[in-house]
């Protein structure tokens, strides 16, 4: 039986950009996003991850820090340092990554893992201008270690190029993602990446958000949150042997003498049936004492004046009793760690005696609608435009697992994006609409970086929902900032939202449900495009490509709306989001 390695990451992060004039390289902004914290993404679901370098207290808890010595000593000192910093299993597969790939992903990682074996110890990426990356390799740990110690041996580590260790014999393995950056005209091309996709940007946001702290609740109040551990019953259920139909409890094999009680469900007192007797009974009624079965009434008749019982000659010999702990035994794991807490499992923990657990969440929101021309309430003066997404947010927010506490209008002023930040102490998700494009008087991006947030989401390419924006604040508060069209705002709150909750609640989030667009070469353009679409008698759907994003007047009578990809032709699936009702 094959059995998968452990697996861990050495990220080197402590070199100056000499050639960049010195500046800290992990830690220049591509899309949004620190080299360093792209590492960090690309890595997150290996075992453990080792960063060495300057230590950087925004990093997670859970990731090692270490520094080599000297600073500065080179990175195969930085490699012997992080192993050093860590106990890995001795059958680990290491991955030996330098934070100056900007579009590095976790799926070349994996691929530079799966071609690494006790065979084949060594495996060096190559990138696409058919260059060997040394530092963007696969190692099992003992062939790393052996090379290390050999080489600090006979010529020592400090200051070594990477060549020096990744001597014959090593393999190589084209993959995406391996271009480095080692001059500011490399920064620049990078910064003019292509957009986050989508996926991209959800895979992201799973990695780099923390989930909430738990804490233990009623589970009638937590309806969008998330167990944190196992919802095990109290109970049996049922708590004692019951009817599950109506008809007559018996003891012995007939024909019975029928008792004048009537046993109902919820009567308390004991009764005792002896041989030969029976009794009426009603469904959900605990059975007497005695019994040996219930038969339903179809089954049976029943001679008035001898108030003899008999089965009929073709009816079946069945139970129709639900012994007690049928459905489970107390200590029954109900729902585990992870399960969204929704009516069903409220409604399933009721039923097992449990009425509070251990949860993340509900996601607590605020919705911040921006932008001096936006009025809420009276009439409109010139120039002015109606807030016709704010009353809906918080309707929307709850279908997707977020309970919003509060809603305002933040106007635009240098100063008023960095108080509003700043005040999130209160809520979990700042919902922040309009002032994500840049522009002349948009200073979300700019309170943001003031704020020393990390942006984890700068850019994504859709339409609309480019401008998005998905950023950390320095107290952990997160914040998802939405186009100001009303139309744009909507389609990408739902598109992005359950992934937010998902990655703060520390649940997974459900596969897409995915669509065949009919007319989807007709729609599509070069980036991922939001449309408006009916469903067709064949369950295929068709999309309207003529919706205008300054109202939500193009998703009334509709059900869904598609991400129709890019490049897209007639049947392609398309993943599609069910608008709330």
């Amino acid at each position: 039986m094959t059995t998968t390695p452990p697996t861990a990451a050495v990220i080197l992060a402590g070199g100056r950009g000499t050639r960049m004039g010195g500046v800290d390289k992990p830690g220049l902004i591509v899309h949004g996003r620190r080299l360093l914290d792209i590492a960090l993404s690309a890595t997150a679901h290996l075992d453990a991850v080792v960063v060495v370098g300057p230590h950087r207290p925004e990093l997670a808890a859970h990731i090692t820090q270490t520094q080599e010595s000297p600073a500065g000593a080179g990175p195969v000192e930085a490699i012997w340092a992080g192993l050093a910093a860590t106990r890995l299993p001795e059958n680990a597969v290491v991955v030996v990554l330098a934070s100056d790939l900007p579009y590095v992903e976790a799926g070349s990682v994996d691929a530079l893992i799966a071609a690494t074996s006790t065979d084949n110890p060594v495996t060096c990426a190559v990138d696409e201008n058919n260059r060997t990356q040394f530092l963007f390799s696969a190692w099992t740990l003992r062939e790393l270690r052996q090379r290390l110690a050999a080489l600090r041996r006979s010529s020592g580590l400090e200051n070594q190029p990477m060549k020096a260790l990744a001597t014959e014999p090593f393999s190589t393995l084209r993959v995406a993602g391996t271009t480095d950056c080692d001059t500011p005209a490399d920064i620049d091309r990078a910064r003019s990446h292509p957009r986050l996709t989508i996926e991209q940007a959800r895979i992201v946001i799973t990695n780099a958000l923390t989930p909430l702290t738990p804490h233990r609740a009623d589970l009638a109040d937590s309806l969008g949150a998330t167990l944190a551990q196992p919802l095990v019953a109290l109970g049996d259920l049922p708590r004692s042997d019951v009817s599950a139909m109506d008809g007559y409890a018996v003891s012995g094999d007939g024909p019975w003498r029928v008792r004048t009680e009537i046993r109902i469900a919820g009567a308390d007192g004991q009764l005792d049936l002896r041989e030969g007797e029976a009794i009426r009974i009603a469904t959900g009624a605990h059975l007497p004492a005695g019994a040996t079965s219930v038969i339903r009434d179809e089954y049976l008749s029943v001679d008035a004046p001898s108030r003899t019982l008999r089965r009929l000659p073709d009816a079946p010999h069945r139970n129709d009793a639900r012994p007690r702990g049928e459905d489970w035994g107390t200590g029954f794991t109900i729902a585990p760690t992870g399960t969204a807490v929704t009516p069903a499992v409220i409604s399933a923990a009721a039923s097992g005696e449990v009425f509070d657990a251990l949860v993340r969440g509900p996601v607590r929101a605020r919705v911040v609608v921006t932008g001096d021309e936006i009025r809420r309430t009276g009439p409109l003066r010139e120039g002015q435009t109606r807030d016709s997404v704010g009353g809906i947010l918080p309707y929307l927010l709850e279908r997707n697992g977020a309970r919003c506490v509060s809603n305002s209008h933040l106007r635009d002023t240098a100063d008023s994006f960095e108080r509003v930040l700043a005040d999130a102490t209160e809520q979990d998700l700042l919902v922040v609409i309009g002032a994500t494009g840049g522009g002349a008087a948009d200073e979300m991006r700019s309170a943001l970086d003031r704020l020393g947030a990390r942006t984890i989401v700068g850019r994504v390419a859709s339409r609309p929902g480019g401008s998005q924006i998905t950023a950390v604040l320095p107290s952990g508060r997160v914040v998802l900032g939405l186009p100001g069209n009303p139309y744009a705002a909507v389609t990408t709150l739902l598109t992005m939202l359950p992934t937010v909750v998902a990655a703060l609640t520390g649940s997974e989030t459900p596969p897409p449900l995915l669509g065949i667009i009919e007319n989807a070469a007709a729609v599509s353009s070069d980036a991922v495009r939001l449309l408006p679409v009916t469903q067709s008698t064949d369950g295929r759907w068709r999309a309207d490509p003529s919706v205008r994003t300054a109202h939500l007047a193009g998703l009334i009578g509709r059900s869904a709306f598609a991400l129709v990809p890019a490049h897209a032709q007639d049947g392609a699936l398309a993943e599609v989001v069910v608008l709330p009702r």
